[in-house]
């Protein structure tokens, strides 16, 4: 009996250490938002010159925009009314589709004689019109309008603050920053006759991409959830993956030779900072060439998990090294290209959309390759 007691216990404490480092991931983004707010509060003379700042460049403005996104049709209205206020063009709307995510609406901006893309919509839409502007010269801006909006986190642009996002857009500074491609050349699924096409098109993505249990949690993310609590739908997710097998993998980085390694998930990234304001990967830079590789490991079911979680709020703080054995761990390293080949099928995701199962993917940084308009 008091063994049976013991136990019960034990899950008590567990659950209780999740719930207060979910309290103090809550803090840190509430700290992190506060600071956002009063770094702008000192910077409201320049969003106030946003319209003679931006009369001096006659630009034409193309906005790619997500239609199903709440309050898309109240932001065209903003978007024109900034551009009316500014005496430029006014500007011209390219609605994503299901099937046509943004990339052909960005290259028909780009025909039409855009000086500026704006993609107004979710880490998708943000994706698409990246796709569409890399090596262009062309400058992109992004207004964010979805859940994760990871993109925009990095770039620490102001979220729900339209007018500083408005005054960024038109008249903010140019910066070129890298981006990286994933090319899936082995899914593990054979077609009808047993073959198998050669190559997949490349994908391109800005922040991060992953397979195993992170690309699992997001494919297990109900999209309605998401809509009414934000990232914290992800958790649920989670919850559902959290007894998922490990992945077996061999990593090739650059020219090195390639290690063996077991995993929940391997992540590569663009940059550093995931849903939630938490930092994965501490020394990623957005414009230095190199990607990031990450793989994330746990042991011992929830304690693990919430061990790992843990480890991610201390490393973001600075707090990396520790003398204490580890329930969850986060290898790192970096290069220019990696080939991830996987014992088994496992799915995969890109900025935060699944993108199915993959077996052998090729991951490399295209530096320099969009031209993106910061506070």
């Amino acid at each position: 009996m008091r063994v049976c007691l013991w136990r019960v216990d034990w899950h008590i404490l567990v659950i209780l250490g999740i719930v207060l480092v979910l309290i103090a991931s809550t803090l840190l983004i509430w700290y992190r938002t506060w600071l956002t707010n009063q770094y702008w509060s000192r910077r409201n003379r320049a969003a106030s010159r946003v319209s003679e700042l931006a009369s001096l460049t006659g630009q034409q403005i193309g906005v790619v925009i997500n239609p199903s996104k709440d309050g898309a049709q109240m932001l065209r209205e903003q978007i024109t009314a900034a551009c009316i206020a500014a005496a430029l063009p006014a500007p011209r709307f390219y609605e994503t589709t299901v099937e046509d995510p943004g990339i052909s609406q960005t290259q028909h901006a780009l025909v039409e004689g855009a000086d500026l893309v704006i993609a107004a919509g979710g880490d998708g839409t943000v994706r698409a019109v990246a796709t569409g502007m890399v090596h262009t010269g062309i400058p992109m801006a992004v207004i964010p309008i979805g859940t994760g909006n990871l993109l925009a986190r990095n770039l620490d642009l102001p979220i729900g603050a339209l007018d500083k996002l408005l005054a960024i857009a038109i008249s903010g500074s140019l910066r070129r920053i890298d981006v990286g491609w994933l090319q899936v050349s082995d899914n593990g699924v054979e077609s009808v006759d047993g073959t198998q096409p050669e190559k997949w098109n490349p994908q391109l993505f800005t922040v991060i991409i992953g397979v195993g249990f992170d690309a699992a949690m997001i494919t297990d993310t109900d999209e309605n959830l998401k809509k009414r609590l934000g990232w914290f739908a992800y958790f649920w997710g989670a919850s559902k993956n959290l007894k998922s097998d490990r992945i077996t993998a061999q990593v090739q980085l650059d020219e090195r030779d390639p290690v063996e390694l077991e995993a929940r998930t391997i992540m590569i990234g663009n940059c550093g900072r995931i849903p939630g304001g938490l930092t994965l990967l501490t020394k990623a830079e957005i414009d230095d060439g190199i990607l990031d590789v990450a793989a994330v490991d746990t042991v011992g079911g929830l304690a693990g998990w919430a061990g790992l979680f843990g480890e991610v709020l201390l490393q973001g703080a600075g707090l990396r090294d520790s003398p204490h054995p580890r329930v969850g761990r986060i290898d790192m390293a970096q290069a220019q290209y990696t080939r991830v080949e996987l014992g088994e099928p496992a799915p995969a995701q890109v900025d935060g959309d699944p993108i199915g199962m993959a077996r052998t993917i090729d991951v490399w940084a295209d530096k320099d390759a969009l031209l993106i308009r910061v506070p």
